[in-house]
């Protein structure tokens, strides 16, 4: 009996270790299972999403998901070499490995097109695995993956309910492999987070905890067995962009009473965020937490610009302080109505003991800084500067609250001014990812991607070429920037397709429908174009397209397609001038900002006549008083434009200023980061990167740090510093991929002095400014303190890598 019962113990122990083999797997999910509580019918599933509340659809997407929490324990007698897990969970999840939390990342993995594409993290947990008992315990949440009709949503989906793999891989020292995946046995229960929704906030009831539970030596005999999960989903692919993190904490800067009795803390900063409350009162006390990015009129938080019905809701356990943050939602806010409840018979008051507001972005590496002599242009700096990593997440968001959409148009209008800030080098290649995956199959790249609901209500919502353009525009500057050939040939087929879509929307070789130059300052309340014909933009995005294209096939040595995309661009050039461009006076269209600056950068103007319509463009910003009045697509073009034609004075006029829409005027209004009019209306957006533009140019205007045309990840450097207006200094730097880059210059005793670091490996150019390359220019070795030779021809010199102070006048 003794033997037999050992026998029978030994073959459990080996079915809970999992499989044994001396040979390691490729797979590294091997036989995991996805698992769940509960499988949701196919009937019951909305996929794509339905925009909006979802009120037409009957009995579908009603019920919370319920948020469950895994388990599962795992003994190994046997000295561990090394543990690996391999993990997912949709929406989200957070891992846990013998009561220890793995990693620090929030909202893991990324979000995606789910039916095409899911992602999985890899961890070493060698150190938490010990000989002996282990478990592993996972909370799962909805995210992207689930969002139910309750609260405020922008969207309904249903793909299913919370679901989890895993595949823990552990080698011992003698070799042998052993596999412990997800499966049946995996036990689950409901998690004490009661909802959970990516737009309508978190709750958390302290009550339901069941302490240890994802630890060794918990009783999971009450839990459930979990269910394998059958319906179709995406293929896994493991995460290779930076996770989202928290990345700074800030304290209230002030606390006050509302008109309500609430109380409100104001933390000083919109951002995307979340709480962290700390707390100590009654059992069953409930805290209610809604976050706005807006004080109304009467002093009293409104999320009238960001999504109403957004709420965090904890409540006590009771006893000693309790301290929660929710971990599968976020929220982009600055203040913080907060409201206690407490239970019926309650004889104590339930305190607040302290409030924190935790920012949370894509943990891409901060590469460059910019700081000047002028006030507003630094705060300038900083308002663009945190709607960018306020957007930053798993895609380039809209907006950190109503929407949390990747709208396309940001990517590529937008980038220059991130890449100069942040690595962006993974996340740009998901963005890739995302639109491969979102491509409809008649070629058309959706506005948004992933594209998890279709705008019908509008069909330029669903189809700009401003937008889709993206699909070609992204993949050049991951090269140009980066030097990435691989995103060209990933994206190849993508781009082609996407050509021939836009080919068939043309008549006579004209693009014309879309949302134009989108939010652009007319006469009407802002939206779609109002200035610029849509044809204009539409048409000169498509030119560019097809320019870009040609060039990106010489590089993958596609020669047919060389000259295909030859023949449509010099088509549609002459179909551009032919429509839109008056010869005789050198206007384009309506002459608008937009409407001259797309058609000189697109390079759609005849060559004779290219000075003329800059002057032309010029002289038309100083009639209206260096107003600016494009919009989302047409002003990173007027930036660009304006700053390599030697025009950075008009930049300084138009946006050293607070009298009118703009940048100045946000601040003005009180924005902390930058909106989503140049008004800063108070209904829309107040945390909005779509107008950032300007970032590019402290960097590359009044920094001076570029690169040449043909230049690819930085191995032609221009350094051309811009001193106009009345700045005094400009300090910079940028971490190009050859190293880092410094341009600090100041003006002191009518000199001109510029302090650079140049990287290894990459050729350099300076440009001395014109004011100051007429007397002469001393260049010294700062490392060796030793004067430099070099040869001046028009304004500027080559010169190595090193250190370097010049002196000009």
């Amino acid at each position: 009996m003794k033997s037999f019962l050992t026998s029978i113990l030994s073959m459990a122990a080996l079915l809970l270790m999992g499989f044994q083999s001396k040979t390691t797997n490729t797979d590294p999910f091997y036989k995991a299972q996805w698992i769940g509580m509960t499988e949701l019918d196919n009937s019951m599933k909305v996929v794509p999403a339905v925009h909006g509340k979802g009120d037409k659809l009957g009995n579908k997407a009603i019920e919370r998901s319920i948020v469950p929490m895994f388990r599962k324990d795992l003994y190994e007698p046997n000295d561990v070499k090394k543990a690996t897990i391999y993990i997912s969970g949709l929406g989200h999840y957070k891992l846990f490995v013998n009561g220890k939390t793995i990693g620090d990342q929030f909202l893991a993995p990324g979000w995606t097109l789910y039916e095409k594409r899911c992602l999985y993290n890899t961890y070493d947990i060698t150190e938490q695995i010990k000989k002996g008992n282990n478990a592993i315990g996972v909370l799962v949440g909805n995210g992207f993956f689930n969002v139910n009709r309750e609260r405020y949503r922008k969207m309904v989906i249903a793909h299913g309910y919370p679901r989890l793999i895993f595949n823990i891989v552990i080698e011992l020292k003698d070799g042998t492999i052993k596999n412990i995946s997800s499966d049946a046995t995996t036990k689950v229960t409901p998690s004490p987070i009661t909802f959970s929704s990516i737009y309508g906030g978190e709750d958390y009831d302290a009550r339901l905890e069941q302490m240890g539970w994802n630890d060794v030596g918990f009783n999971d005999s009450q839990w459930n067995n979990s269910v394998v999960l059958k319906d179709a989903i995406g293929k896994l692919f493991p995460e290779k962009d930076n996770p989202l993190k928290i990345m700074q904490t800030f304290e209230p800067k002030n606390s006050t009473a509302s008109k309500t009795g609430r109380k409100i803390y104001d933390f000083g900063q919109n951002a995307s965020a979340i709480i962290e409350l700390k707390v100590k009162g009654n059992k069953g006390a409930k805290v209610i937490i809604k976050p706005s990015e807006l004080l109304d009129n009467d002093g009293n938080v409104t999320q009238v610009s960001s999504g109403i019905g957004y709420e965090y809701n904890y409540i006590l356990k009771g006893g000693e302080e309790e301290v929660w943050r929710p971990i599968f939602s976020y929220y982009g806010f600055r203040y913080a109505d907060v409201e206690i409840i407490e239970p019926e018979g309650a004889t104590t008051k339930t305190e607040i003991v302290e409030l924190k507001m935790l920012h949370t972005r894509n943990s891409a590496p901060v590469v460059g800084s910019f700081t000047c002599s002028d006030t507003l242009f630094n705060q300038i700096f900083e308002l663009i500067n945190w709607s960018i990593k306020s957007n930053m997440a798993s895609v380039a968001t809209d907006c950190p609250h109503r929407e949390k959409l990747g709208w396309l148009e940001v990517p590529h209008l937008i980038g220059a001014s991130m890449h100069y800030n942040y690595d962006i080098h993974t996340f740009y290649s998901k963005i890739v990812d995302d639109m491969i995956d979102s491509q409809t199959d008649n070629g058309l790249v959706p506005n948004t991607a992933p594209e998890y609901h279709q705008f019908t209500y509008n069909k330029g919502f669903r189809d700009s070429p401003e937008w889709g353009s993206a699909s070609v525009i992204v993949p050049w500057l991951v090269y140009k920037w980066y030097g990435d050939k691989e995103v060209l040939a990933k994206a190849y087929p993508m781009m082609e397709k996407y050509m021939s879509y836009l080919q068939s929307r043309t008549k006579d070789n004209i693009l014309n429908y879309g949302l134009g130059d989108w939010y652009d300052l007319g006469p009407k309340k802002p939206g779609e174009s109002q200035l610029t014909p849509k044809a204009i933009t539409a048409t000169a995005i498509y030119y560019y397209d097809l320019k870009l294209l040609e060039k990106m096939s010489v590089i993958l040595k596609k020669k047919e397609e060389v000259k295909r995309y030859n023949e449509l661009s010099t088509k549609l050039k002459s179909a551009f001038i032919e429509k839109f461009y008056n010869t005789e006076k050198g206007v384009v269209s309506t002459g608008s900002q937009t409407a001259y600056a797309m058609a000189l950068y697109m390079g759609l103007i005849p060559d004779g006549d290219k000075e003329k319509v800059f002057e032309n463009l010029v002289e038309s910003i100083a009639k209206n008083e260096y107003r600016l009045t494009t919009g989302d697509v047409g002003y990173h073009f007027l930036v660009s434009v304006l700053s390599a034609n030697g025009r950075s004075d008009i930049l300084f006029k138009m946006n050293n200023r607070s009298d009118v829409p703009g940048y100045g005027c946000n601040i003005k209004e009180g924005a902390t980061a930058l909106t989503e009019s140049w008004t800063a209306i108070k209904t829309e957006s107040n945390n909005h990167m779509m107008l950032g533009h300007l970032m590019e140019w402290f960097y590359s205007g009044l920094g001076g740090i570029s690169q040449t045309e043909n230049s690819i990840a930085y191995n032609n450097i221009i350094i051309a510093p811009k001193p106009v207006g009345d700045l005094k200094w400009v300090k910079c730097s940028y971490k190009s991929p050859k190293g880092i880059i410094t341009s600090n210059w100041e003006v002191k005793d009518e000199r001109f002095y510029l302090n650079v670091e140049i990287p290894k490996d990459a050729k350099t150019k300076i440009f001395i400014p014109v004011q100051y390359s007429k007397i002469s220019c001393v260049v010294q070795n700062m490392k060796s303190n030793k004067l430099v030779k070099v040869k001046i021809k028009n304004g500027s010199f080559s010169i190595g890598a090193g250190t370097y102070q010049i002196v000009a006048q």
